[in-house]
């Protein structure tokens, strides 16, 4: 065999689109959901139709396709109807009633807004909304740091469909009682792909993304091996482009077992997040942890309680799940003469100090 026929030329690459790598990519269609988006689809069709429509609470892990899914719905919905508004505002990004009108201004096409107040801010959203059906979509719900906006849009909005998202299907509950009582959603559960629709999905992306020919089946299949143990399609996404990056370093025509595997030691830097990113009060809890590790999860609620935290013993187990998933910490569920109990400790203190 030549020397160099598997090795890339200057200016050749193997990839032919990484937009398509992007798990935030909208894909013409969106496999293995359709039952989903049909129940998006059912929910909005009243608008159409003239009248109210309805709400949904959309819950299940997170990358699963939700919202992919629901994205794709919208797309449709302001193609064939140019009367119907989407919305579509990601909480994570946009956390108060003040960021998520001001945001609704601009999407609206409002200018000269910094002055504004928040109460200010609903007037023009509301003068203009209530001329039209609008479909609003809350995604990352449980990442709001208030719920007042949804008050407000219940109440005075009047031809709309509500779809919030959320990986929590017990955030639920923790909303005000006069916000469920109106919002009076139907629930969708998202289920996590299994093995075969995960291989189809990717080998969809793979298409697309590279040139024909250039991934060892092998190393394809380990990648398929790997998102379908985390049930996570970023998981599988994010190694096909690093392996991809990782031939084209060592100038290889061919993405082999030997890069992917490369690639895999690199997937706790794709969880692990800068603890910039955290708000202040996951901040706080992390640093909790960190003075308090390998407690039981209720000792070290009992110390956020004594320093004066409000939030419910529910809602701190939520937030050490939120941390446990971006694998600042990490939680084993032990048995004891007490019953079961959950012990959490730091996931990796060198790489949380270098942040």
């Amino acid at each position: 065999m030549p020397l160099f026929k598997e090795m890339l030329k200057s200016g050749e690459s193997i990839f032919r689109d990484t937009i398509v790598l992007d798990y935030d990519y909208q894909p013409k269609v969106v496999p293995y959901r359709e039952n989903e988006q049909m129940r998006f689809a059912t929910a909005v069709r009243p608008l159409l139709q003239g009248n109210n429509g309805r709400n949904l609470f959309v819950y299940g892990p997170p990358g699963i396709g939700k919202t992919t899914a629901c994205k794709h719905v919208l797309r449709e919905l302001e193609e064939e109807s140019g009367e119907t508004l989407p919305i579509y505002i990601n909480c994570w990004k946009e956390n108060t009633t003040f960021k998520i009108f001001y945001k609704m201004c601009e999407e609206l096409g409002f200018k000269f807004l910094q002055a504004k107040r928040t109460n200010e801010l609903f007037a023009l959203i509301k003068g203009s909304l209530n001329k039209k059906p609008v479909v609003f979509v809350f995604d990352e719900l449980d990442k709001l740091e208030d719920t007042d906006f949804l008050y407000s849009i219940l109440e005075d909005i009047y031809r709309k469909s509500i779809i919030v998202l959320t990986n929590y299907r017990d955030y639920y509950s923790e909303l005000d009682e006069r916000i469920r009582s109106r919002l009076s959603p139907e629930f969708l559960f998202f289920r996590p792909y299994n093995e075969h629709e995960i291989a189809g999905i990717l080998a969809n992306r793979k298409e697309y993304a590279f040139v024909s020919g250039c991934w060892d089946d092998d190393a394809f299949k380990e990648i398929v091996e790997k998102c379908s143990e985390s049930r996570d399609l970023r998981i599988g996404l994010y190694l096909m482009r690093e392996a991809g990056n990782i031939a084209e370093e060592k100038s290889s025509r061919i993405i082999s077992a030997e890069h992917v595997a490369e690639a895999m030691k690199k997937v706790d830097d794709f969880y692990i997040k800068p603890k910039d990113g955290l708000d202040e009060e996951m901040r706080q809890i992390l640093t909790l942890v960190k003075e308090n590790a390998g407690k039981k999860i209720g000792e070290i609620y009992a110390v956020y309680s004594e320093y004066g935290g409000e939030m419910s013993y529910k809602s701190f187990q939520r937030r050490i799940l939120k941390l446990q998933e971006g694998k600042f910490i990490s939680t084993e569920k032990v048995s004891g003469k007490e019953g079961n109990t959950t012990i959490v400790n730091l996931s990796n203190e060198k790489k949380l100090t270098e942040f």
